[in-house]
């Protein structure tokens, strides 16, 4: 079992001076749980080699027992000092796609070639793809074969726009992930703010926010699973 995870490479939040990048716990409880299914993980980003943290997500508060094991994981530490450069990869080595969030993807992997190629050339091949918080912006130019937007009539989630306004940041996005996502045609449901949720619609795998990223992880595990 070959998992491809990627990283956002952005890390300025818009015109504000401070940095962003993505949310550690999004990527530690799902790199964990996939690696300990036994999946052979592998990482990267648009840029290659080590992808921005947001600051906010190393606070004390913001510490999972997933981030503690990663702060003391030599081998994950040195594995995300290196990740690939995206448009190097190709879908067909891998058996799914997942994206941890944080508000960098919604600038740099939202508009990304490569990534709204691979997220079709995953989803055309049978594969699942997964997507958590505010990564599910990386679906926002991802057409189907008839053209439609990807999350036309899916059911879908992603960070929403209380979440959003909850944290101060709404007039500081690009866009809102819950607002592209109704825009583009998706059944938007979520959960009480900061409550785990995740949307299942075939292949496409999304989760609301940073509490939904283990089981948002959990439900791409049972889909490989059940596709092999």
């Amino acid at each position: 079992m070959k998992i491809l995870l990627v990283l956002t490479s952005h890390d300025q939040l818009g015109d504000t001076g401070s940095r962003t990048g993505f949310w550690l716990e999004e990527f530690a409880a799902p790199y964990y749980l996939l690696k300990d299914a036994g999946a052979h993980i592998t990482l990267a980003s648009p840029k290659g080699g080590q992808p921005p943290i947001d600051p906010k997500s190393e606070a004390p508060d913001a510490q999972t027992p997933a981030t503690e094991r990663f702060k003391a994981d030599i081998e994950a530490r040195e594995a995300l000092a290196n990740t690939l450069v995206l448009s190097q990869l190709d879908a067909r080595d891998f058996d799914a796609l997942f994206y941890p969030g944080g508000h960098g993807p919604l600038w740099d992997l939202a508009e990304d070639p490569v990534s709204i190629a691979l997220i079709g050339a995953f989803l055309q091949a049978g594969k699942p793809v997964a997507a958590v918080c505010h990564a599910p912006a990386v679906l926002r130019h991802v057409k189907r074969p008839d053209g439609k937007p990807l999350v036309c009539d899916r059911r879908v989630t992603g960070f929403s726009n209380s979440e959003e306004a909850a944290v101060q940041l709404t007039e500081v996005v690009p866009f809102r992930v819950e607002d592209m996502l109704k825009e583009n045609g998706g059944h938007y449901t979520r959960a009480p703010d900061w409550q785990a949720h995740v949307a299942i619609d075939g292949l496409l795998i999304t989760g609301q926010n940073p509490a939904s990223s283990e089981a948002t992880a959990e439900a791409l595990l049972k889909a490989v699973q059940a596709a092999s």
